[in-house]
């Protein structure tokens, strides 16, 4: 008989006596995680997430998702002959355009990964900015990157105003999973489009989160020459946005995720969704994956 399957026993043993240390560190503590990209779209992809969520609760620590989902909104919008127009990373967002972002944000992709964490034994409540009153928001005023003295109209984009985050401590107390839709409501109960990196990192900062995870459909943040970034602090986050490295969809995901880093975040880390279990590899794990944001 041989004894491969010893071996197998005990590398298995090895990974999970690895996995105590972080247990313990992050025992009660709350991690946010914006949920995004391809881990969203591919199933075998959402059911590891969906797994791993279940599994940091179960350890004892109060992982609250954020989702986005830009390419289900895109599909609804082509189907109604309209097309997406990006500003400087936000979705520039008319009537009708934020219809269709309530109703599938809020709707369909909010259920979905309500029903998946459940289906893998956890307890998911999905939430948009006007339950409990948590994010209360106001037109974005966009200044142009290249002309700071003009101003764009995006439409119905906002930016937070505040964030009251009663209903969200109230179901992690209660052994319930957050899901929050990136939508904030204004002063006449207006709905607005906020960009879900945003909303992320807001929330980390105001629930004192140990971790920011942001999930992404790259390796995390790249140099010109597509070479991955493992270690970025303020200042040469700077630097990058300076000599235009960061640029597009990335802009919002690393304002965000620095802003979260500077309030006293303990972690933000950008990571790769496209790997199978990224989450528990990030959180259980010494291996390091994409990038780690610091404040200085």
């Amino acid at each position: 008989m041989s004894d491969t399957p010893h071996k197998d026993i005990h590398n298995q043993a090895e990974i999970l006596a690895q996995a105590l240390p972080y247990i313990r560190k992050f025992h009660g503590k709350t991690l946010v995680i914006k949920y995004g990209g391809n881990a969203m779209t591919d199933p075998k992809l959402q059911a590891d997430f969906a797994a791993d969520v279940v599994l940091l609760k179960l350890v004892g620590m109060n992982p609250v998702v954020v989702h986005g989902g830009g390419p289900q909104i895109e599909t609804v919008l082509k189907r109604l002959g309209k097309k997406g127009e990006f500003v400087q990373g936000m979705r520039v967002t008319d009537a009708e355009t934020m219809e269709v972002v309530e109703w599938v944000l809020a709707g369909e992709v909010q259920q979905d990964i309500v029903g998946l964490i459940n289906q893998a034994g956890g307890k998911a409540v999905g939430l948009t900015g006007r339950d409990g009153g948590l994010i209360h928001a106001r037109k974005l005023k966009m200044l142009d990157n290249k002309d700071p003295s003009k101003e764009i109209d995006v439409g119905l984009v906002g930016e937070i105003v505040g964030i009251d985050p009663g209903v969200v401590k109230a179901l992690q107390d209660d052994a319930f999973i957050p899901v929050i839709s990136p939508i904030g409501f204004g002063e006449n109960n207006e709905s607005y489009n906020i960009n879900a990196d945003v909303v992320a990192a807001k929330l980390a900062t105001v629930l004192q989160a140990e971790k920011l995870v942001l999930l992404t459909n790259t390796e995390g943040v790249l140099d010109k020459s597509g070479k991955l970034l493992t270690n970025l602090s303020a200042r040469e986050i700077d630097d990058l946005f300076e000599d235009g490295t960061i640029s597009g969809g990335m802009l919002p995901k690393i304002s965000g995720a620095l802003d979260a880093a500077k309030s006293g975040v303990n972690s933000v880390h950008i990571i790769d969704g496209r790997v199978p279990h990224v989450l528990l590899l990030e959180v259980l794990t010494e291996q390091a994956f994409g990038t780690m944001i610091r404040s200085h």
